[in-house]
């Protein structure tokens, strides 16, 4: 038996199903640059091997080995640049050109740590960008900052730093916030905290942090803010992109 639909009748189901799609499934940037294994964990469940080019979305989880350095570039035009063994999700990135009110960036870094630089979003909408650690939680006013979890509770870890929050502003400036209470870093500055109810300090020097990617990471941006599933030219590498449920 033939079931006879209206194109009316197709247009509103179409629409209904788009509006079904929930809204962290938005593209929030691509893989720019990669040095080795990086994995999207979906929240649907399915795990996701991503290349250069690939784009990633609100609601993934980002992991990368531990000889992996990756960095993202989001449509806004800001970098975020992870260490290896490192895990990160993207709760929730919205940015249009047009719409100010519609700006919001929340990072939860898991484990490990990662370099992020500013771009639109948080030149114009410095108080929408947080970054969750275990530790504290990270606000910018305008700033390239690198940041750093060391767990304590890793079998067999052979850590010779305590655990905890590690921090460096190479330009702008952070606010470090958690249940202990906040503070402020300028450029130039190292910061720590052991846990969440300790405030964060200044610390005078490097407290051994160690952030190395590949020189090609550092090479300058294009200039113009990168459209969702394009990447600057880059070193040839095998593109694939497979998913595992």
């Amino acid at each position: 038996m033939k079931i006879l639909v209206k194109p009316l009748q197709c247009m509103v189901l179409a629409a209904s199903l788009l509006l079904a799609l929930p809204a962290w499934a938005a593209v929030a940037g691509v893989v720019v640059q990669l040095s080795g294994p990086l994995l999207a964990k979906k929240a649907n469940g399915a795990v996701k091997i991503l290349s250069l080019k690939s784009e990633v979305e609100n609601g993934d989880t980002l992991v990368t080995e531990k000889n992996t350095y990756a960095q993202v570039r989001f449509i806004d035009n800001s970098e975020i640049t992870l260490r290896p063994a490192s895990t990160l999700t993207i709760e929730n990135f919205s940015f249009d050109g047009g719409r100010q009110e519609g700006d919001q960036a929340r990072f939860n870094l898991v484990k490990g740590g990662l370099r992020s630089v500013t771009g639109l979003l948080g030149k114009r909408s410095k108080e929408k960008f947080e970054l969750k650690t275990p530790t504290a939680t990270i606000g910018i006013r305008g700033t390239t900052f690198i940041v750093e979890h060391v767990a304590g509770d890793v079998p067999g870890s052979a850590a010779t730093r305590p655990p905890g929050l590690y921090l460096q502003v190479l330009d702008g400036m952070i606010f470090v916030a958690n249940n202990g209470g906040g503070t402020s870093f300028a450029a130039g500055q190292f910061g720590f905290t052991p846990g969440a109810a300790v405030p964060p300090v200044v610390v005078p020097a490097n407290p051994g942090m160690q952030f190395t990617p590949p020189p090609a990471f550092s090479a300058p941006p294009a200039g113009a803010p990168v459209a969702p599933g394009a990447a600057p030219a880059a070193a040839p590498r095998q593109a694939v992109d497979c998913e595992v449920r």
